[in-house]
């Protein structure tokens, strides 16, 4: 008989598998897929495991809801799918807008009694952190155990993270003191979650004893401080960090440039931006918009809005810094003529940008522009006015002495008014003198915050201005009784990349002794110029003498005569303080301007002052 010219069936079957593989691995989109897919349903390569699982492995991979669909169509279609085509689902709806769908397969897979392997966990944890599932969580880590996976860190660490993310810290830890082998992942997981929950300290004890840190631990360890209001702490670790050979990747620039903003700490923020340039990092929208913010805070709004200039895709966040930081500098005008620019750009302004433009009109006197700018919220941004908003109109009203009109807007706001609504109206009625309306406001801001220290002493100060020095002790000992008491003035000032800090009183700083002669000789040339210190209203169970001592040592005063000894004559001397400025420090400040020939600037609580020649930015309107 002659041999048959035609290769054998099951290499024909095999070139023509190998053919559909390869077709499936050149395929560029979904359509292609789909022609794939018809001539495997023809030649009934759908049945075969590994042509089915590469089907599936590329509609999960393309990531749309569209190709998910088409997947979980394929996947329905399979008589006994394998673990792989159960983990591929699994791992498609994890990644998914629809994350509970992924523990529904499991469940499936539980009930046809598929064998499970240590891939199939890692999704289903990640399903359950993005639905903060934690009583799934626990079902599985049982599962997990009594399948003998519990002392894989692959799966150990996904479970780890679920439990950090759902901010059961106590869960976390028992998990992570079990583990034989912990890698760098389950270190740094457990070093994010003490950190993002607050508890530095035992993040910073986890942190010394890591065996090796990578660039996510120190982020973790500089984040984590920022968050919990340690900035000083976060800028000595971005430096231990440059000393231990670590390159900072972004996340940690804007964290350690985060807190040279909130600390005015320019000098160390400057460097950074130089190493920014310097290693040619790639500035990402979220890094130019935090150097935009730190340069604005730290009191060089000029170079904020260099940086601000040469951004080349603006984003919503970068235009709303640059228009606050206009806003805190008392430039309303420029604020203004930014948000214009950013509306005719066609970019469409958020809640914060209409608060920090408000702020503008608000600190600048543009009574009018404000109204209007408000008025337009609904109607060509559509965005409904929040209370923030509310209090940034009151707050501009109030300091144009439109008091009545702000109670108005205060009485028909379509929420019920928070303490700095009310507030903002008291401040107005103490500087414009309206002090039966201030006495009304201020009772109302104690019932309703009665554990802030400030509302106390401002009804105080508006009961002393009226006469009414008897309600103004009473209202002193009432604060006294329950237990309330004042933040206490603190004022920063960077020199040469380190932050002094000063509070009122303070004689905690190794040089004490000389800042304090030194305020004194600067307080003999300003009373040479004719200056009387302002102590009405001030500490009311001290006698004169004592309350002009009190407060001759205010913090911001501590920190500009240290600021003087250790600069040259016509440094910018730059403070940032925690609270408002009060009348006198404002009055003082001016002076020293002048009598000095510098420049001073100051950022309070809410914004910033210029002092030069004996006049300030704020136009003594603040």
């Amino acid at each position: 008989m002659a041999a048959s010219l035609l290769p054998p069936a099951n290499q024909i079957l095999s070139q023509s598998k190998a053919h559909t593989l390869s077709l499936l691995e050149r395929c560029s989109d979904m359509e292609k897929v789909k022609q794939v897919h018809a001539q495997m349903i023809k030649t009934g390569f759908v049945r075969d495991i590994i042509p089915a699982s590469r089907l599936l492995s590329f509609c999960i991979a393309t990531s749309n809801s569209c190709s998910l669909a088409y997947a979980r169509m394929v996947f329905n279609g399979i008589c006994q799918p394998n673990t792989f085509m159960w983990n591929t689902m699994i791992r498609g709806y994890s990644n998914s807008k629809d994350p509970k769908e992924a523990l529904i397969l499991y469940c499936q897979m539980l009930h046809n009694s598929a064998p499970l392997n240590a891939y199939t966990f890692p999704f289903l944890l990640k399903s359950c952190a993005n639905l903060s599932a934690l009583e799934e969580t626990q079902q599985i880590h049982c599962q997990i155990i009594k399948n003998g996976f519990g002392l894989e860190v692959f799966a150990a660490n996904s479970l780890l993270h679920v439990y950090v993310k759902s901010g059961c810290i106590s869960s976390a830890r028992q998990l992570f003191d079990r583990i034989p082998h912990r890698d760098t992942v389950s270190w740094n997981s457990m070093i994010n979650g003490y950190a993002k929950n607050g508890e530095i300290k035992n993040a910073r004890e986890l942190f010394c004893q890591m065996p090796a840190r990578n660039v996510i631990s120190w982020t973790s360890m500089i984040a984590g401080c920022v968050e919990c209001g340690l900035f000083k702490e976060a800028l000595n670790l971005f430096q231990e960090m440059q000393v231990a050979g670590i390159e900072p990747d972004n996340i940690a620039l804007v964290s350690a440039l985060s807190a040279c903003a909130q600390l005015g700490a320019l000098d160390q923020g400057r460097w950074i931006h130089a190493y920014i340039d310097k290693n040619q990092i790639s500035i990402d929208p979220i890094l130019s918009c935090i150097l935009v913010d730190m340069y604005a805070k730290c009191g060089d709004v000029e170079e904020a809005f260099s940086v601000f200039t040469k951004i080349e895709d603006k984003s919503v966040a970068a235009w709303t810094a640059m228009i606050t930081g206009f806003a805190t500098h008392g430039r309303g005008r420029e604020a203004l003529e930014l948000f214009m620019e950013m509306k005719k750009a066609g970019i469409k302004p958020n809640e914060i940008t209409f608060t920090g433009v408000l702020t503008a009109c608000s600190y600048a006197g543009l009574v009018e522009e404000g109204k209007l700018i408000f008025k337009s919220m609904k109607r060509t941004c559509d965005a409904s006015p929040l209370i923030e908003h509310y209090g940034c109109m009151v707050d501009l009203l109030g300091r144009a002495g439109l008091l009545k009109e702000a109670e108005e807007l205060i009485e028909t706001m379509p929420m019920k008014p928070n303490a700095a609504v009310w507030g903002a109206l008291l401040r107005a009625c103490h500087i414009h003198g309206n002090y039966d309306l201030g006495m009304r406001v201020g009772n109302i801001l104690i019932k309703l915050d009665p554990g802030h220290g400030g509302r106390y002493v401002h009804l105080a100060s508006v009961f002393a201005a009226a006469g009414k020095w008897n309600e103004a002790v009473m209202v002193r000992k009432l604060m006294k009784d329950r237990g309330v008491s004042k933040l206490p003035g603190c004022s920063l000032i960077d020199l040469n990349g380190t932050v002094h800090e000063f509070f009122a009183g303070d004689q905690s700083h190794p040089n004490t002794e000389e800042i304090y002669y030194t305020w004194d000789r600067i307080l003999e040339r300003l009373r040479q110029e004719g200056y009387v210190p302002t102590t009405e209203n001030l500490l009311l169970d001290l006698e004169e003498e004592e309350k002009e001592a009190a407060i001759h040592h205010h913090s911001e005063k501590l920190a500009i005569a240290f600021g003087l000894i250790n600069t040259n004559p016509g440094t910018t001397i730059r403070v940032i303080k925690n609270l408002r400025v009060c009348k006198d420090c404002h009055t003082a400040t001016k002076l020293i301007s002048k009598v000095y020939a510098c420049e001073i600037v100051v950022r309070d609580r809410t914004r910033f002052h210029l002092f030069k020649d004996g006049n300030c930015s704020c136009r003594d309107y603040w």
